[in-house]
């Protein structure tokens, strides 16, 4: 068997009365490429703020490659080689490009000092688009931009696991289709990536496999196929009444994962 890159086992987050995340267990094997999807607020940010240590757990435990992390802080996870981008991409405004991802590698304490973490900070502006504003300020970048940066920031902890969490929202379709180009990179380099995601189109063609969430609780995992034929995921994100435009797409996605199965096959 693969060894385990992520193990949850019961993980469950309260918040007073609501359970934001409930009861998870789930194995993600070392290189795989996983989407998270589900609905606004099926808890998936929360699950992963839960595995990086940024809110304690009600119950459960978490291992990363086999080791128990369940009560370490976010910096000694980050340490381990687990990173994050952020839902809200709040680079530091007023440092530039460059300090922003020196941060990310002295944050994980893989840099032991400014001039590693500078060289290491700028093999990753290079990786991801960005080395021409290393010196600007990082407020002056674009959302796109900014993304991209979120990325290095995350790359300069050089993780084993990544998790992304929706750092593909708000771009347009070029800039889409170059943040998931840069994905199938940084995979290439044995990065085991957890796509956090709402929109099921956007990750079809980087995974093989979705967990799909809804009110915090697991309603399937598996291949993507069997997730958009499932009832339970359709009533998820369309509602018990859904009409034939709604169908027609959900239909048109499916056969464009077919296709896309079937050109992987013949080449």
């Amino acid at each position: 068997m693969t060894q385990s890159a992520l193990r949850l086992e019961g993980l469950t987050r309260r918040f007073g009365g609501v359970t934001a995340v409930d009861n998870i267990s789930v194995r993600i094997a070392k290189g795989e490429i996983v989407g998270l999807v589900g609905p606004n607020g099926a808890g998936k940010t929360t699950l992963v703020n839960l595995v990086t240590g940024f809110v304690p757990k009600s119950a459960g435990r978490v291992f990363f490659e086999e080791a128990d992390i369940t009560r370490q802080p976010p910096h000694q996870i980050a340490r381990c080689g687990v990173a994050r981008t952020f839902q809200v991409v709040q680079p530091f405004a007023e440092m530039t490009v460059l300090e922003n991802v020196m941060a990310g590698a002295l944050f994980a304490g893989q840099r032991g000092n400014m001039k590693e973490s500078a060289e290491r900070a700028r093999h990753y502006l290079d990786f991801v688009g960005l080395d021409r504003f290393a010196g600007y300020s990082a407020s002056e970048l674009s959302l796109a931009d900014r993304k991209r940066l979120e990325l290095a920031k995350s790359l300069a902890m050089e993780p084993r696991l990544l998790f992304l969490d929706e750092v593909n929202a708000g771009l347009n379709s070029s800039e889409l289709d170059d943040a998931l180009e840069l994905i199938r990179r940084i995979a290439g380099m044995g990065v085991t990536i957890v796509i956090i995601e709402h929109v099921l189109r956007i990750v079809l063609s980087l995974v093989t496999r979705l967990i799909v969430l809804h009110h915090g609780a697991m309603l399937t995992d598996g291949p993507p196929a069997e997730a958009l034929n499932d009832p339970a995921v359709i009533k998820a994100y369309l509602g018990t009444k859904f009409d034939k435009r709604h169908q027609a797409e959900l239909q048109r996605q499916r056969e464009k994962y077919r296709q896309t199965l079937e050109r992987g096959q013949d080449g």
